[in-house]
């Protein structure tokens, strides 16, 4: 074969490959909604007509005879059936397997969650490309997430309604008691006129305090209480709250004792810091039993610095213990606060949620345990850094502030 037939054949291959190649792009655009088999086929059906027709041009440049020709068309005919059967096959996979996709996509919309995994741990998904097999994984990921959240939000709703409901209790009751009195004294049956007028004092305090709380936790879940790093002392911080709390452990008959390094440098937000004291202190003073003692001692752990409580309050269940700082959660139904904290203790349920919520914000942690005799609270704050200016989503609650010393103990539930 001469040059000059070989550039020939070339150039006729060339033209018929950009003239057909084109035809297919424009169909590929006006069939981009067509489904992934369709595409294929189109694209295999171009690949096959290129292919023809330059061997068309080749046979025409290169005058074979007809026989050979006639051989050379089965030979064609029956590639190009392979492929387009080929293609089909190809097609039909990449069309099940996308619309498998399609509807795990329309599960997840439901609310379903996706499991694609066969008794054993095997997987009994079918088999697809990687791009296809990685997008089915993150939509199973997708559809556990959002189960995740689902049964979250369920749980925080839950959570929400209780304590609407158990706030509504604590506050009907003191209100109830209020309004008693006070018509006691305007119809003049009211024989102790000075106590009738402190014990409206004081339900006015527990409310006072329970409004308060709520307003804290509010600010807590929607990240909007803005803390004020500063060097602080937790010994001394400690020492203010146990001095705060020693008439009412007397009254209780419950020993303060602490311990712990002199000087326990933390860099945190004191009055937030101060309230999440007092409130583990004042629910040990609660629930500890009269006659026992609760200890608080500060010091560090790797690199934390800790606030410990231990108090005899004589364990909380195991199964209590992951709902101890849940919003509103309290193991007595009653939620009655006896009369002696009237004033000093809201009985919301909501100060170890709030307890929480400032050790987080703080970017340190709170852990709870039972010992011997009683239950041991662990507040963990960064002895360095203060990680910003503003609280993550949790429950707390503050009391009033409290300052250091050593000791304290908290009590079984919140």
């Amino acid at each position: 074969m001469e040059g000059s037939e070989l550039w020939t054949i070339l150039a006729w291959v060339l033209f018929w490959a950009v003239l057909i190649g084109a035809a297919t792009l424009l169909l590929l655009r006006l069939l981009r909604g067509a489904s992934v088999l369709a595409q294929i086929c189109l694209v295999v059906v171009a690949t096959v007509a290129v292919l023809v027709a330059g061997m068309v041009s080749a046979f025409n440049a290169m005058f074979i005879s007809a026989r050979d020709l006639e051989v050379m068309w089965y030979i064609l005919a029956m590639a190009s059936a392979v492929a387009v059967a080929l293609a089909l096959v190809l097609g039909a996979g990449v069309s099940r397997n996308a619309a498998r996709l399609v509807d795990a996509a329309r599960r997840i919309g439901r609310g379903e969650t996706l499991e694609h995994s066969a008794p054993g741990g095997k997987r009994a998904a079918p088999a697809m490309t990687s791009e296809l097999a990685e997008l089915a994984q993150e939509l199973e990921a997708s559809s556990r997430s959002l189960a995740e959240s689902r049964d979250r939000e369920a749980a925080i709703e839950t959570a929400r309604r209780e304590l609407v409901s158990w706030i509504s209790h604590d506050l009907r009751t003191p209100l109830a008691s209020m309004r008693a009195m006070a018509e006691a004294l305007e119809d003049g049956m009211a024989s102790d006129v000075p106590g009738y007028y402190r014990k409206i004092i004081g339900q006015t305090e527990q409310m006072t305090a329970m409004v308060n709380d709520l307003l804290e936790l509010s600010k807590i879940q929607a990240g909007t209480l803005h803390l004020r790093a500063e060097a602080l002392d937790l010994y001394d911080l400690v020492s203010d709250a146990l001095s705060d709390l020693a008439p009412l452990a007397a009254k209780r008959g419950i020993r303060l004792d602490g311990g712990g390094d002199r000087e326990c440098m933390a860099v945190a937000d004191g009055p937030s810091v101060a309230r999440a004291v007092r409130n583990i202190l004042l629910n040990a003073i609660i629930y500890s039993r009269p006659e026992t003692e609760v200890h608080v001692s500060v010091g560090r752990e790797n690199g934390s610095a800790v606030i410990a409580v231990q108090d005899h309050c004589g364990g909380i269940p195991e199964e209590d213990l992951p709902r101890l700082f849940e919003t509103g959660w309290q193991k007595d139904p009653s939620r009655g606060a006896q009369g002696s904290l009237q004033g000093s203790y809201s009985g919301a349920g909501i100060g170890l949620s709030m307890v929480a919520g400032i050790v987080k914000a703080h970017g340190g942690s709170v852990t709870v345990g039972n010992v011997d005799g009683g239950c041991r609270f662990a507040l963990k704050l960064p002895a360095g850094s203060f990680p910003g200016p503003s609280l993550p989503t949790a429950s707390p609650r503050p009391g009033p502030q409290g300052s250091t010393e050593t000791n304290k103990g908290l009590g079984g539930t919140s």
